[in-house]
Order: C-alpha cells, then structure tokens, then sequence
C-alpha cells in the first residue's frame, strides 16, 4: 500500500516538475477555465431570470453582490493559502504536512460558514436599508441574501475540497463538480422563481434557493471525488484537533488574498453608495459585474492552474519552469481580456438586452460597459502577477496592489467624478484605477525576481 502511495506520488512530482511547461499549463487551466466559464454562465442566467420579474429585483440581486463578494474572498482566500502551502508540501514530500494541512482546510470552511450564518441574521437587513430607500428592492435584497448567507455551507465545502483535487493536479474532476452545480442551479433557477411544476412563485429568493442548492450539490460530489480518487491527500478526520501553526501557514498566504478580495466587496458598496442618486445607474453595475465576470473567470481559472505549478516548482527548486510558468500566464490571461474588451466595445447594447434591458437603462449602461472595459488588459496582467506573488509566499504584496487601486485610488477617483453631475463619468475612474495597478505589480514583481525567483 505504501509502495503504490510513493508510485502514484511520483508520477504526480514527473508531471508538475517535468511535463512541458506550456502543456502542464493547459492540462491543469483548460479544465478550470471551462468550469468557471460555467460557473459565470450560471451567474448570468440568475439575472436574467431576475430580469424577467421586474428591474427592482435585478437591482436587488445587484446591491446584495458585496455580501455574496464577502463570502467568496474569505471561502477562496482560505482555499489559495490551503492550495499553496499543499503544493508546496507535495514539492518537498513533506507527506504528513500534506495530509494536516487538508484536515485543517475542512475545519476552516466550517468556521467559515458558521460565521455567515450568523450573519444571515444579523447584518442582512441594515445592509440592504443602507443602499436604498425602494422598499420592492430592499424586500427582494433581504429575502436573496438571508438566503445566500444562512445556506453558505456548500459554498465553502466545494471551494475547499475542490481547492484539495486541484493541488494534486486532479483538476478535470472539478470541472465535473462546478458544472454539475451549475447544471443545478440553471435547471432550478425558473422553477424556482416563476414557481413552475407545483412550487411556490419565490421571484429573487427562488434564484437564491437555485444558487445555494447547486453549490451543495457539488460540494458532495467534490467530497466524494476527493475520497474516492484523491489518494496523495489522506484525511483523518475522527480525533481531529485544529493545529494553529497549520492554520497560521494557511493563512499567511490566504489572508493577504482575503483582505484583497474583500476589499473589492467594499470598493463594490461604496460604489453603489456613489450610484444611489443616478438610480438606474446601480442595476447597470451589477450587470456590468456579471457580465465581466463571464471574462474574468477563465483568467481566474488559468490562475487556478498556474498557481500550483509555481508552488511545486517553488519547493522543488525549479527556478526556470516558475519563470516560464508565469510568462505564458501573463500571455494567456492578457489575450482572454483582449477579447472581453473587443466584445463589450462591438456589443454593448446586445448584452444588456440579455436582461430585458429598457431604454433607460440602455442609455446609462453602453456608455458604462465601453468605458469600463478599457481597463481589461491592464487587469490581465494585474490578476496573474498578484497571483505569482501569492504562489511564492508573498501575498502580501498583492493585498497592498489591491488596497491601492480600489481604496486609494478608484473609490476616491469614482466620487471626485460624481461631483460633476454625469454618471459617464464615474466610469472612467476604473481604467484610471488598473493603469495605476499595473505599476505596482510591474515594480513588486522585479522586487520579487530579485529576492526570490533568481535566488531558487
């Protein structure tokens, strides 16, 4: 039984450490590019079910995003440092670091949880009484997010457990896992909302009904797929104790990530803040944001592939493939966003008709979504060397990349522009904003080359 451990272990090291770089690279992406790309889909498909009820739904299921953003950062922040310091293990064959680093991933998507479900009860309601003064779109919000809050747990256990088939290369069976929950989502999202086949007519708490229960759905195929097939990660859940030097390793490179997610949650609430007098303006937000995320996931997915990549040849000392690695990253990622900004240019007005779209709403959002998208290249970039310096240990420099652009600079940029009195101009403190970060990352990451990468 231990032979076949130390076989299959090293044919996982034969494949990270020495399989053509660019091939490795598409074999561990591909799958979860594709997977998200679903996962975005899903996302789209939310609101324009939502659309169909009215525009003050949709809107609700807009200004709820920050919470939703929240919950993601920490559950996926959590997942990149369990993620890196596995990798990293798995390149040292450090076996039992391995195996006590996924105990203590599980246990954390648990406190996760219970911590959003408390604020499901909570914080929900001033949340959304604090974006609006509708009453139709704070009834939608509350019911939506309570929702989304209180039934998080299959979120945080997808995102874990699929964080565990990925460190180990097994990233097809988690492009089995998010499709079949979006599959579920998608196939609930009108019965639930319009009250098809005998069920009750929920509106915007039917899409998150639709959402928690797909994301349950693939957290336990995700949990059977890793005990089933997963063999280089072994669990001993019964006698478990958390170890806080486990948690600690996690969390140094998982925190700096979570800070720099959240803190798009507050970039998105303050935004929202700043749209509030333009009225229409915060429902074009929110489809913007499902609308980009349609380009950023795949970006996100190849990140998901690179990221232990770097780490495995990090700990095995491979300074050519991290460097090589990372190049065709940044190649990869800048000319996926080419593409999303050459769409949102050419068709803004037909993507905006995806969600039954009134004139008023046309008029605010193809000027929105053509200035926006300037700034996608420059993201491309941005999103894959934060993520670099995330691989290598040093998250801490995305997080202050992150700080700066959406604090410093947008927020503060995005309101300067409001006093002007035309909402078309808020819109170009995004472009403004990622041109800023690029010379961040630009400056940390020869920071990094030289104490790090040249040194491996």
């Amino acid at each position: 039984m231990a032979e076949t451990k130390e076989i299959k272990t090293e044919l996982k090291e034969n494949k990270m450490g020495t399989m053509e770089v660019n091939k490795l690279l598409l074999s561990m992406s591909l799958p979860m590019m594709i997977s998200m790309l679903v996962q975005a889909l899903y996302n789209i498909v939310d609101s324009i079910f939502v659309s169909r009820v009215n525009e003050y739904a949709v809107r609700a299921v807009s200004l709820a995003f920050p919470v939703q953003s929240l919950m993601i950062a920490i559950g996926v922040g959590t997942a990149v440092g369990i993620n890196a310091l596995l990798s990293r293990s798995l390149g040292e064959k450090d076996f039992e670091k391995v195996n006590r680093t996924a105990e203590n991933g599980v246990f954390l998507a648990v406190i996760c949880y219970l911590l959003f479900l408390a604020a499901g009860f909570t914080i929900v309601r001033p949340f959304m009484e604090s974006q609006t003064d509708i009453p139709e779109v704070r009834a939608y919000g509350i019911s939506y997010l309570t929702i989304c809050c209180t039934c998080s747990i299959g979120m945080f256990l997808q995102i874990v457990f699929e964080r565990l088939l990925q460190a180990t290369g097994k990233t097809f069976h988690t492009m089995i896992t998010q499709g079949i929950g979006a599959i579920v989502n998608i196939i609930l999202d009108p019965i639930m909302i319009f009250g098809l086949f005998g069920f009750p007519r929920m509106e915007a708490a039917g899409a998150a009904v639709a959402t928690v229960s797909g994301q349950i759905v693939a957290a336990i195929v995700a949990i059977i797929f890793h005990f089933r097939f997963n063999d280089e990660v072994r669990m001993k859940l019964k006698g478990f104790r958390p170890r806080l030097q486990v948690i600690g390793q996690i969390y140094a490179v998982g925190a700096p990530s979570i800070v720099m997610q959240a803190i798009g949650s507050v970039m998105t609430y303050s935004i929202n803040l700043i749209l509030a007098a333009y009225g229409v303006a915060q429902t074009v937000f929110g489809l913007y944001f499902k609308l980009q995320s349609f380009i950023f996931m795949p970006v996100f997915g190849l990140n998901n592939g690179m990221v232990p990549i770097i780490a495995f040849n990090y700990g095995a000392g491979n300074k050519e493939r991290v460097i090589k690695t990372m190049k065709q990253s940044i190649l990869y990622a800048v000319s996926i966003m080419f593409v999303g900004l050459l769409i949102m240019e050419l068709f803004p007005d037909k993507l905006l008709g995806l969600f039954n779209a009134t004139s008023e709403l046309l008029k605010v959002g193809i000027p929105a979504l053509r200035t926006i998208c300037l700034s996608f290249i420059f993201a491309g970039f941005c999103i894959v060397v934060c993520s670099v310096f995330q691989a290598l240990g040093n998250g801490v420099y995305s997080m202050i990349v992150s700080i700066a652009r959406q604090l410093v600079v947008l927020i503060p940029v995005a309101y300067l522009l409001s006093l002007t009195g035309n909402v078309n101009n808020i819109w170009w403190a995004f472009p403004v904003a990622e041109l800023m970060s690029v010379f961040m990352c630009s400056y940390f990451l020869a920071r990094i080359y030289k104490k790090v990468i040249r040194n491996i």
